[in-house]
């Protein structure tokens, strides 16, 4: 199937490992240049080798303002335009509720929902300027459909993320901009290490899962896409759970 992406230029941020590296190599196969943001520079780096000429790594802090609010500045300069972005990026810290400093829940907030909430906005902008359409994906997680335990700051912040999604995508849609989200249950990716690294561990959050594995990176890919591309042009404001089952089971 034709994504229609050819040419397209899309804002992927967290794009240097796991989910965003993924997302960022289908994005580029699909003929589109991506604007790969992440804080890692050697990580970056090693992804513009997949294809220098349509890659352009951006080190980028998703907690500085300015330097998120640059990245849409960034990419008109190099490519001409912006037609997508990507809201990958994100800080799932674990901890004691009772115990731990709320500076942890307002940077976690600052990266997972004011961030997103930033490129959103001046992205949806730059659409409005140039009298064109426009589409975001938001990486959500069914933490924010379902609050765990001891992620009490990430599972807030995902669930508001949620609903940004939707208020956004009911303001904006007069204007032809779509925002949707995907809620990833487990992946294999560094995020979690500590559950793939510990068999015992791993049979256990296994079989919490109906498929009894994790997702790998490059089944996501596919989705966020189809919801960037033209062909999805009347679907907005949705949410796609991506997790082998496991919420069906909640």
């Amino acid at each position: 199937m034709d994504l229609e992406l050819e040419d397209k230029v899309i804002i992927v941020t967290g794009a240097s490992r796991g989910l965003g590296s993924a997302i960022s190599k289908y994005l580029i196969d699909e003929g589109a240049y991506v604007v790969a943001a992440a804080r890692s520079e050697e990580d970056l780096n090693s992804l513009q080798k997949h294809n220098e000429e349509r890659i352009l790594p951006v080190r980028c802090d998703l907690s500085i303002k300015k330097e998120v609010q640059d990245l849409v500045t960034v990419a008109c300069s190099k490519f001409g335009n912006l037609h997508g972005i990507v809201n990958n990026a994100g800080i799932a810290p674990a901890e004691n509720s009772l115990n731990s400093d709320i500076e942890i829940m307002e940077n976690t907030l600052k990266v997972n929902v004011i961030a997103p909430a930033i490129i959103a906005k001046t992205a949806a902008k730059h659409f409005v300027a140039q009298e064109q359409s426009g589409s975001i994906v938001n990486i959500a997680s069914t933490s924010g459909l379902k609050g765990k335990a001891s992620l009490a700051s990430y599972s807030a912040s995902k669930g508001a993320l949620l609903r940004l999604t939707e208020s956004l995508a009911a303001e904006w849609a007069r204007y032809k901009i779509r925002i949707n989200a995907i809620a990833p249950g487990a992946f294999e990716t560094t995020a979690q290490a500590a559950v793939l690294e510990n068999q015992d561990v791993l049979k256990a959050r296994l079989r919490k899962i109906p498929q009894r594995r994790m997702g790998l990176p490059e089944e996501i890919a596919p989705m966020v896409s189809y919801l960037l591309s033209p062909i999805s042009d009347f679907v907005t404001g949705a949410c796609f759970v991506i997790d082998g089952g496991e919420v069906s089971k909640l």
